[in-house]
Formats: structure tokens, sequence, C-alpha cells
């Protein structure tokens, strides 16, 4: 028995994480067995890994270091959760993947895309998402979004706009190198909470028609 994979991507400030919950809820409602992860994170080990990379000053790490902190959580997140879930038949959605990696180290960060891929490759054994959600919504908009979260999760967000435009780009050249390969629907993230969510659901439902 084979589980289904969900994956979430974006740009900050899309509202991944508010969407990801609801998805969960209603496959948990249409009586699916399903978890709800993030990254990085989603499991103990990972998130003590998130700590030191999603809060203090852009400067703090050296950017290898955070793409390799960034896979050593993947690598624990995966083979410790969603693999396993996977196995035992649940849903998974997961609220970030590897496409970050390619997007902030790789875009962002100017790291090399040979070498980022073959860490993703290490850390996730080959696991591709059953469906990819690629949120959309205006880099105005999104940023705004994102700098005014009200946490201590800041260190992306500080970075410089240069670096966000940076990011921009080359998640869109991911998310359509993505669409090509397998199954990626495209999310408009603008509009209420409600209207997201009902986007998602009827995105899903086209793809699993057992989901709801």
């Amino acid at each position: 028995m084979t589980g289904r994979f969900i994956v979430i991507e974006g740009p900050d400030g899309t509202g991944k994480t508010t969407q990801a919950k609801r998805l969960a809820d209603a496959l948990a409602g249409a009586g699916q067995r399903v978890i709800q992860v993030r990254e990085p994170g989603g499991c103990p080990s990972a998130e003590r890994i998130r700590v030191l990379l999603v809060e203090g000053e852009p400067g703090d790490l050296l950017n290898w270091t955070e793409a390799l902190l960034m896979n050593a959580a993947r690598h624990e997140l995966v083979e410790r959760v969603i693999r396993p879930a996977l196995e035992a038949g649940q849903w998974v959605i997961c609220d970030r993947y590897y496409h970050s990696t390619l997007a902030y180290q790789g875009g962002g960060l100017g790291l090399d895309q040979s070498k980022l891929e073959a860490l993703i490759e290490m850390a996730t054994g080959g696991l591709e998402p059953d469906l990819l959600l690629a949120f959309a919504l205006t880099p105005e908009d999104a940023l705004t979004r994102a700098r005014e979260r009200d946490d201590e999760e800041k260190r992306f967000e500080a970075r410089e706009d240069s670096y966000h435009a940076r990011v921009r780009h080359a998640y869109a050249d991911v998310l359509n190198a993505a669409a090509e390969r397998g199954e990626t629907a495209e999310i408009d993230a603008s509009g209420s909470v409600e209207d997201v969510a009902e986007r998602v659901k009827r995105a899903v439902a086209k793809q699993f028609q057992d989901a709801f």
C-alpha cells in the first residue's frame, strides 16, 4: 500500500503553511490518513537544525554550510517520517521540499546547481512528490507578507531585495522544469484564505479522484 506525497512550494509570503494545514484538515475530514510536515524541520532532529537556518542574521552561516544543513534536515525528515508514512499508505503534505534549495541556495546564493542536485539526491534518495502545488503571488505582495510575520524566523527575509529577486527568478525555472518532469499545478495564491483553499482542493481532486 502506497501513500500520496504532496508538496507545496513557492516564495516566502505566498501562504503555503496556512494552506498546507487547510489541505491536511480537508483530507483528514474525508477519511484519509494524513500527516503534515515542513522543511526545514518536520521531526525533532530536523527541527533542531531548523533553528540554525531560520533564526539569527543572514551572515551567520557560510553559503555552503546553509546548503549542507538544509539537506541534512531534509534527509532526517525523508527517512524518519516521509518515507515510512508513504509505505504505510498515508498522505503526506509537505510545506517546501528540494525545489526550495534550488531556488534559495542555488538561485539566491549562486551555488553550483550540479553540486546541489547531488546533495539533494543523497538527502532524498530520489523521492519525488506525486503532486507539486506551485504557489504564485506578485513579488511585492509575497515579500510584504513575509516581512510582516510576527516571529523570530527572519534570517531569510532579512536578506537584500536583490537576493529575493534572484530567488523568484530561480523559482520560475525550477517549477517550470518540475512541470515538464511530472505532475505540477500552479495555484493563484491571491485573494482570501478560503479562495486559495478551494483552488488547492480542486487541484488535488483533479489529480487524485479518491482524495475527498
